[in-house]
């Protein structure tokens, strides 16, 4: 009896220590200064999980409020950071990067962790939002304070759609930087290649890179011999779940339901243990994947369930899953009018929404791809200031090394100094030559390094001319076709002053004989006037700039070439002979002129050349401004005369 009593007694004051325990909400309250609550709140793993988000964020807007009430602008800060990221947690990603920008804008008042935290939400929001060339810029900032080595674009290509790039540039970026033991870095290194494949539909090849993940990962959270916080211990489990839903995902790709089920269920149950309180695109996922295989399992009401649970898609794609999904449930069960209810919502949606999508993924794609060039020149730029200085700074040591031992040698006895010096001098002679071998070979190396660039800045505008070519397939209208083709063209004559770059020895300039005559056959094979017989006179042999003007007189040449093929000799008014287009390029120390006419039909009377004219005019006056001079046009008998002079 008595031990019964002391085992209820004992019960008691256990139940009674769980209650009055505060949980992770209670000891924010408790703090009193606004950095230990930011602190509480940023570092402690998985805060959700007795309170939500929402009870969180009331709390927060309490505090935030009688901030503002003190003028505590400090306090302010930090806990305008936590609403930012409480609004991301619930999915409000607009309303997220509203204040995180808002708070971007008071940055001389933030401690380099605030910064980080603030740069990491606009970077994750962009994403969320669909707003991936905006991201190239919060992540260069991030290099520039220190906080990470280098800008990445591989999640970015993945975004837009290009998940072999992305799986590659990822590959090469990171493989080299995770170590043998490093078992949690070889798990997410496993499932981001599993992910970039699975995406690319490279399913079977995706499940082997997910089952070496869920194997490292295994080895993590099982490894006894390192000890592990408890936030590190949630995050291997929760990577662990991510892992074991996409393996689950790709059984049910392969139409295996048996197997995926159960992954899938352990992976949702993780998910909402482990990232409770945020809003989980993976669990949306897994759980719209799990429903579509109790579809296939005929076990429906299972499957409408777990259809009801994901009320508000975080994007397109999960909406559109969705939405198919219930369309297939109600279909089963013979209620059609509901089935086809949600296959018009999608009717809807793709009328839309998508092809909206699908615009600004292009129009985002060509931002990004210009983006990455310009990053890599930069980057070409700093490694080039950086071998430099460390030319310098072996040149000054080197410097410094002889004075040492000269002084030495004038304290020695003279002659033993005449014979350290004669010693000395052939040392010299060899640490100059294999100077000489390093200096050499570094500049091997940036010549590489730049033929390099060059040869991905072409391939980079062939990728922007290849997108302008599927544009111009899935248009109607002609004068958006020409406009298309006159754009794929301009970006092709760009393109080829950089593919001369990188097949020349000199890469400071560009032999003009040899381009203009590449540049006339590109453009005779857009208009196919191969047949008219035109005598094309060029003359700028020796002629050689560098590449700040070569691009603007490439652009010029390409609208006075397609020009004349378009327009210069119809086919009602074709000679049998003396069709003639002559261009005349010289170049010297001070000066240059260029020339260009034809023999054809002559401007129109109401032609303007002036900067309000045509586009091809406008174009080719600004461009002419760029190399400091002005576009004169002369309308002959016999076709037309352009020339101008530039320095």
């Amino acid at each position: 009896m008595v031990s019964v009593l002391y085992s209820l007694s004992l019960w008691g004051a256990l139940a009674q220590k769980e209650v009055v325990e505060p949980n992770i909400l209670q000891e924010f309250q408790s703090m009193q200064i606004a950095e230990d609550k930011f602190q509480h709140f940023f570092n402690t793993a998985n805060r959700y999980k007795d309170n939500s988000a929402y009870d969180w964020q009331a709390m927060v807007n309490k505090y935030h409020k009688d901030a503002q009430l003190i003028n505590d602008s400090l306090s302010v800060l930090k806990y305008e950071i936590m609403q930012a990221q409480l609004f991301y947690d619930i999915g409000d990603f607009s309303k997220s990067v509203a204040i995180a920008n808002e708070l971007y804008d008071k940055w001389e008042a933030m401690d380099l962790e605030s910064k980080r935290i603030i740069l990491d939400l606009i970077d994750n929001n962009y994403a969320k939002l669909g707003l991936y060339d905006r991201q190239f810029e919060i992540r260069n900032k991030k290099r520039e304070l220190g906080l990470s080595e280098k800008v990445v674009f591989y999640d970015i290509y993945s975004n837009l759609g290009l998940h072999r790039k992305a799986m590659d540039d990822y590959i090469k970026e990171m493989l080299k930087t995770v170590g043998e033991f490093d078992y949690y870095g070889q798990a997410e290194y496993h499932s981001n290649v599993g992910t970039y494949l699975f995406l690319d539909m490279s399913t079977p090849t995706a499940l082997t890179y997910y089952k070496k993940a869920e194997s490292f990962i295994n080895i993590y959270l099982n490894d006894i011999t390192r000890q592990k916080t408890e936030q590190e211990i949630e995050k291997g489990n929760l990577l662990k779940a991510i892992i074991q839903g996409n393996i689950g995902k790709c059984y049910a790709l392969l139409k295996e339901f048996d197997l995926a089920i159960p992954l899938l269920e352990t992976s949702i149950a993780a998910l909402e243990e482990y990232n409770s309180g945020y809003s989980s695109n993976e669990l949306m996922v897994n759980t719209l994947e799990l429903s579509d295989c109790y579809l296939q399992k005929e076990k429906y009401d299972k499957a409408k369930n777990l259809l009801l649970k994901v009320v508000a898609p975080t994007n397109i794609e999960n909406a559109i899953r969705r939405n198919g999904l219930l369309a297939a449930y109600f279909a089963k069960t013979s209620d059609y009018k509901s089935s086809v209810d949600y296959l018009k919502r999608n009717v809807r949606i793709n009328d839309s929404l998508v092809k909206n999508e699908s615009s600004m993924k292009k129009q985002q794609l060509a931002a990004v791809a210009g983006q990455e060039i310009e990053y890599s020149k930069k980057m070409m730029e700093e490694q080039k200031l950086d071998l430099d200085k460390s030319k310098i700074d072996l040149l000054a040591k080197e410097e410094r090394i002889n004075i040492v031992f000269i002084s030495l040698i004038f304290t020695l006895l003279g002659f033993a100094g005449l014979v350290y010096a004669y010693i000395k001098s052939i040392k010299n002679q060899r640490l100059i030559e294999n100077q000489k071998e390093i200096i050499e070979a570094s500049l091997v190396e940036k010549d590489s390094l730049l033929k390099e660039i060059h040869h991905r800045v072409k391939n980079n505008l062939q990728m922007v001319s290849s997108l302008l070519s599927l544009q111009t397939k899935n248009t109607r209208s002609k004068a958006a076709i020409q406009a298309l083709e006159e754009g794929k063209s301009r970006v092709k004559a760009m393109a080829l002053i950089h593919q001369k770059l990188y097949q020349n020895e000199d890469l400071s300039v560009i032999e003009m004989q040899g381009y203009i005559e590449s540049l006339i056959n590109s453009v005779q094979s857009v208009y196919k006037k191969g047949g008219h017989n035109i005598n094309i006179i060029i003359d700028a042999e020796g002629v050689e700039l560098d590449i700040d003007r070569a691009i603007p007189f490439g652009l010029i040449l390409n609208e006075l070439v397609s020009n004349s093929f378009k327009y210069a000799f119809p086919d009602e008014l074709r000679k049998d002979s003396g069709e003639k287009i002559t261009i005349y390029l010289s170049k010297n120390a001070e000066k240059g002129y260029f020339e260009y006419s034809d023999n054809g039909v002559g401007l129109p009377d109401e032609t303007d050349t002036n900067h309000n004219g045509s586009m091809g005019i406008r174009l080719m006056n600004r461009l002419v401004n760029q190399l400091q001079s002005t576009l004169n046009v002369d309308k002959t008998s016999e076709g037309v005369r352009y020339w101008f002079n530039f320095k």
